[in-house]
């Protein structure tokens, strides 16, 4: 792996982080596809790159993260119960990855699969009504809800932000508290796939194209998400919610040509 490629999937991964398309599947993709890695290793590298986003997230949120300091906190009860939740999936999901990617049978296939249906869950989500729900409305059961299709993200192809940010809005949290809490949602879930999958224990990527990696996908990644926020401010509910399941059929267009 070689500077520009480094630079590339770090670009990827801040890129589409934080659309409703799954960045470890498009990832995997362009490395086994392009770069012919290994299927396990690109998906431990896939998994790597999700550093430098999380480190966007924290930068980003920073206020929010000290405020957790507070053990009464709202927010803090909120991503705890999500956290748990996301465990009780994933986990189990976590064993079938690792032997599938060990194979390397079936894995773009499984890729496409769950794009599919990604793309489908995207199709459907619809509210009625104009009243939106707020943090102190947030109920215990809305975050076991969103924590366990966060856990569904482990499987490549699944988008964690499209899965978190569609079950949030189904619920009918306002737009950009859904985007805020699937954000804050991903710190946890990538601390626990970083230890799960050895990270530290992946010697194909030299020191130095492991730091291009984190900081390209910090600073796009960062940018990204503070877009999608503003935009989420400006717009109705049905125009975001249609603008983000176009957008995802087009990425999902673009990375099938190439």
């Amino acid at each position: 792996m070689d500077l520009i490629q480094s630079t590339l999937l770090g670009v990827l991964q801040g890129i589409t982080e934080w659309l409703p398309i799954s960045s470890q599947g498009q990832t995997v993709l362009v490395m086994l596809n392009f770069m012919q890695i290994e299927p396990e290793t690109a998906l431990s590298v896939a998994v790597f790159l999700h550093i430098g986003t999380m480190l966007a997230v924290l930068i980003r949120f920073r206020a929010d993260f000290l405020a957790m300091l507070n053990l009464e906190s709202k927010l803090l009860k909120v991503i705890v119960v999500a956290t748990i939740s996301t465990g009780i999936t994933a986990l189990p999901l976590l064993f079938f990855v690792k032997n599938l990617f060990q194979t390397g049978e079936f894995a773009t296939v499984l890729i496409g699969i769950m794009l599919i249906l990604t793309g489908i869950m995207l199709g459907v989500q619809r509210r009625s009504g104009n009243s939106y729900r707020t943090l102190d409305e947030i109920t215990t059961k809305d975050m076991v809800f969103a924590g366990l299709a966060q856990g569904f993200s482990i499987l490549p192809g699944i988008s964690r932000s499209g899965t978190t940010i569609t079950i949030l809005l189904m619920l009918g949290i306002k737009q950009d508290l859904a985007l805020k809490l699937s954000f804050l949602m991903s710190v946890p879930a990538v601390l626990g796939a970083v230890v799960m999958f050895d990270i530290w224990k992946l010697s194909v990527i030299a020191p130095s194209d492991a730091a291009i990696m984190v900081l390209s996908s910090l600073v796009v990644g960062y940018a990204t998400m503070s877009m999608l926020l503003r935009f989420a401010k400006r717009v109705n509910f049905a125009i975001f919610c249609v603008s983000l399941g176009g957008l995802t059929l087009l990425l999902s267009q673009i990375m099938i040509l190439l």
